[in-house]
């Protein structure tokens, strides 16, 4: 005899309240309905009773999925899935023309840490126009780099010094002091001598957090800017 069972924390069951039963097809119908909680919960079954045949489905909601919570449980979800299952999908999500969409699967490659996806992080992707994509290149780069090629890491990186507001630059800060002094002090000194003050004063907040990170990047970048102010005085020190 079948029975049905619900589950009334995740409202997961077969039971047609959500439309979000535990098996795969019940599941990924349920990623297309209007309300968040469903689709939250419907992406939490899936991810509970990973199935190779719900990979697609998860990436092409990453791609559109407006609601951040949702959005972290299907990244989720597919981590639950076999590297060997996701990894090559994600990675051709990467040349979508849909910022989220490439934005959403370098999340995800930076929380799968396969590192056979380094390849397809490319220099286009750490310089994406998209401050969120650039973002999640620089994080997913971080973890995936491949030991030995963090100094190359670190100067691409530091090409994109004074970009963006506070956010985009204290993940670009974050990035480069993950790679670790000896990657992130030679690509931050031409940077800091960059005729663009907001190039130097960032290079310079990063290389003071690096050394002393409890310092903050606000006063970081303030302490930045005076000591770029005393040098640009006449006779003032380089």
């Amino acid at each position: 005899m079948t029975t049905t069972n619900q589950d009334p924390d995740t409202g997961t069951g077969t039971g047609t309240g959500t439309g979000t039963g535990t098996g795969t097809p019940g599941a990924v119908r349920g990623l297309d309905d209007a309300r968040p909680s469903v689709r939250l919960r419907a992406a939490l079954a899936i991810g509970s009773a990973p199935d190779p045949r719900s990979v697609g489905r998860l990436i092409e909601r990453c791609a559109v999925e407006p609601d951040f919570s949702v959005r972290e449980m299907l990244t989720w979800a597919l981590t639950r899935h076999a590297p060997s299952a996701t990894v090559p999908r994600l990675v051709d999500e990467l040349r979508s023309g849909r910022a989220q969409a490439r934005s959403q699967a370098l999340h995800t490659l930076s929380k799968i840490g396969d590192r056979r996806a380094w390849p397809a992080v490319t220099p286009a992707l750490l310089a994406d126009a998209d401050d969120e994509v650039a973002r999640s290149a620089w994080r997913a780069a971080v973890v995936l780099v491949p030991e030995g090629e963090e100094s190359g890491l670190a100067a691409a990186l530091a090409a994109q010094l004074g970009r963006g507001g506070r956010e985009t630059q204290l993940s670009l800060s974050r990035a480069l002091i993950a790679l670790g002094e000896a990657a992130a002090v030679p690509a931050l000194g031409p940077a800091m001598e960059d005729p663009d003050p907001g190039v130097r004063h960032h290079a310079m907040a990063t290389q003071r957090l690096l050394r002393d990170p409890e310092s903050g990047f606000e006063y970081a970048i303030e302490e930045a800017k005076r000591v770029t102010a005393l040098q640009d005085r006449p006779g003032g020190e380089r």
